[in-house]
């Protein structure tokens, strides 16, 4: 081959994988596989190694080499690299708009748009192209002065060295890394023994900080630009996103939306809150940008944020408050949980203004003091938790928490079993216990309407000592509760009444016995079958049930031994409870040894009730979504349960038709 034609076939090859680069990340279209475009790449390094002359900075074989650097080199930005301000509710985004539009005319608020896109949770970075040639990358750094860190953005396939037209460009993005190849690496550093990496975005910034470039182009980087600094007579945001795009950047164009007023811009945050697992990397929230350049310019910058731009950040999973007491509460079976009252923050898309603190060794392990800042955490629908405190910020005005000898409510000596880390009320009639036990029993009969609150009224008007007494109220007995009216009193009635029959697993749970829950009392169901016989059981004969150990027997044992219960399930009997009994056991069928997980309202049953059925058909129930899950029943309002089940491509049932299910199974 002449110099000429090797000359020729090199710009072919860089022109064709070039192409194929662009189709591939800006596009999402894959035009050949990965294998031919690898193949077509080797082509072209054999040939540059043959003909180094014809060596360029844009060609698709330099994205790695050189030595490692001894250190990174500082470089000045163009203009600075600003950061946006963050807002995490609706209200918050309203005052932006408030605060902004006092800068501006009637006419030009009238004309403000917006254009959203979602927050890459990454690294911030600047590229600059002269005639078309990628020259300079640097990250943020404190937005006037950031480092070169060209050659290790070279790594990264998405960024392009030569653009689709020879301009001179200042482009900005984001370095990012996607779930997938964040989970397979940390699966190698598990494999070697090695720390695990905290999140992608902290090993995608520490992938372009690398001296080496080789160590960064093994992380298989990605990116997305998403704004553009040069001036190519864009008028609008939304503009640069498709100048960007037809200059060969990929940008995150498909799942961006212009939006008219805040109203839209509202749904999106919670169209894209909802998809976010669906995404291929993590976003933290969407950017809301002021649309028209114009405008967007003359509000100007306040410190190193836009006045014009700001981040809809998802509700946080942790975040930052003061503890303002903490207090003792004393649990149905006597556990006495320290919980911490705090200034009220919004975690999660709720707003908490208490949190558990678990226990007297918990507290000292975190070291928390009534008047400190503290760190709370919530996940999913678990009940907030301190997950630590910030020392650094206190005051000296912090007071230390004693853990009391007694019972706050009843006065007892607090006790504590050898190698236990809780504290218990010893006494059965503490006042404390009782209510709990009683908010416990109604949640068990499901008894709707009947919240805390009204039991609390019902208990201090005296009109009722135990859960047995609820089911003879009359609707002219509460009449005289505060704030309930005629009609609210009847369907009160009404409710508890409805609620007289129960099914034997879960009139067994209700019964609030110590360590015995949902599954405990679902196993005790199927292997007696009826009240009479478990009531009856010797301690010899629970301690043989499969999965009930010495402990959980020696609960149930005990329980039956007072006289108090006794009399209890006495006085059930006669305020007209009945017990559901099922004939036989558990029906082996098309559910046995399935796994069901339920979420959001079902129309014709409780979740309780359809629990119930699954069980008695040989089915399992978890509460959360796994690889093992067999089914998810979904009602309305599934709410993330959904999505991670169609991610792992879960059976997804309908009401409907997991009522056909159960109807097919029961004839079966």
């Amino acid at each position: 081959m002449t110099k000429k034609e090797a000359k020729q076939r090199i710009e072919k090859l860089k022109k064709l994988i070039n192409r194929y680069r662009y189709s591939r990340h800006v596009l999402d279209k894959e035009l050949v596989p990965i294998d031919v475009e690898d193949s077509l790449k080797k082509e072209l390094f054999d040939l540059e190694q043959k003909f180094p002359q014809f060596i360029t900075s844009d060609s698709p074989t330099q994205r790695v080499g050189g030595r490692p650097l001894e250190k990174f080199v500082k470089v000045r930005h163009p203009q600075p690299m600003l950061s946006f301000n963050d807002a995490f509710s609706e209200k918050d985004m309203e005052d932006w708009l408030e605060r902004i539009s006092r800068l501006l005319t009637t006419e030009e608020v009238k004309e403000i748009d917006f254009y959203c896109e979602p927050k890459l949770d990454g690294l911030a970075i600047e590229l600059i192209y002269e005639n078309g040639i990628f020259k300079t990358g640097s990250t943020r750094g404190d937005g006037i002065i950031g480092e070169d860190v060209t050659q290790n953005l070279k790594t990264i396939e998405a960024i392009p060295l030569r653009l689709t037209k020879p301009v001179e460009v200042v482009a900005r993005g984001e370095v990012i890394i996607t779930k997938k190849e964040f989970e397979k690496i940390n699966k190698e550093q598990r494999k070697k023994g090695l720390p695990l990496f905290a999140n992608p975005r902290n090993l995608a910034a520490g992938s372009v900080r690398q001296l080496d470039p080789k160590v960064t182009s093994q992380r298989h980087l990605d990116s997305t630009c998403y704004e553009l600094i040069s001036d190519f007579g864009q008028k609008t945001h939304q503009e640069k996103h498709k100048i960007l795009k037809d200059l060969g950047f990929k940008t995150n164009n498909k799942y961006s939306k212009y939006c008219r007023n805040l109203n839209e811009v509202f749904d999106f945050h919670q169209v894209t809150q909802k998809l976010r697992e669906k995404f291929p990397y993590e976003i933290d929230g969407i950017t809301v940008i002021v649309n028209d350049i114009k405008i967007l310019e003359k509000l100007g910058v306040v410190g190193k944020a836009p006045r014009g731009a700001i981040a809809y950040k998802f509700p946080l999973k942790q975040a930052t408050t003061i503890v303002e007491d903490i207090r003792i509460q004393v649990g149905r079976t006597g556990a006495v949980t320290p919980v911490a009252y705090l200034k009220p923050v919004e975690v999660g898309g709720v707003t908490i203004s208490r949190a558990t603190l678990h226990n007297e060794d918990e507290i000292k392990r975190l070291g928390v003091k009534i008047g400190d800042t503290v760190v709370v955490g919530r996940a999913g629908d678990v009940i907030p938790d301190v997950v630590r405190v910030l020392p650094e910020l206190r005051t000296g005005r912090e007071r230390e928490f004693r853990f009391p000898k007694k019972c706050p409510a009843c006065q007892k000596e607090l006790i504590k079993p050898e190698g236990k880390a809780v504290w218990r009320c010893p006494n059965p009639k503490c006042f404390a216990r009782q209510r709990e036990y009683f908010y416990h029993f109604v949640r068990a009969f499901d008894i709707i309407g009947l919240g805390p609150k009204i039991i609390d009224k019902l208990i201090d008007a005296g009109l009722v000592s135990d859960p047995a007494d609820l089911f003879k109220l009359e609707v002219g007995d509460i009449l005289s509760l505060e704030r309930l009216a005629e009609k609210s009193a009847q369907n009160l009635i009404s409710a508890i009444q409805s609620k007289k029959k129960i099914l034997l697993s879960r009139f067994i749970y209700a019964l609030g016995i110590k360590n015995v829950g949902e599954e405990t009392a679902q196993d005790l169901t199927q292997y007696f079958g009826s009240m009479e016989k478990f009531q009856g059981s010797t301690l010899e004969e629970l301690q043989k049930i499969r999965d009930i150990g010495p402990v959980v027997a020696e609960s149930i044992h005990q329980w039956f031994q007072e006289k108090r219960n006794l009399k209890f399930l006495e006085k059930l009997k006669k305020s007209g409870v009945t017990i559901i009994y099922f004939e036989g056991r558990v029906r082996p069928g098309r559910l046995q040894g399935k796994t069901f997980v339920l979420t959001g309202s079902l129309e014709t049953m409780t979740r309780e009730e359809a629990k119930e059925k699954i069980r008695l058909l040989g089915g399992e129930i978890s509460e959360s979504i796994s690889k093992k899950t067999d089914f998810l029943v979904a009602g309305k309002e599934p709410g993330t349960k959904y999505e991670k089940a169609k991610k792992l491509g879960i059976k997804r049932l309908k009401e409907q038709e997991f009522l056909k299910l159960i109807k097919e199974t029961k004839e079966d």
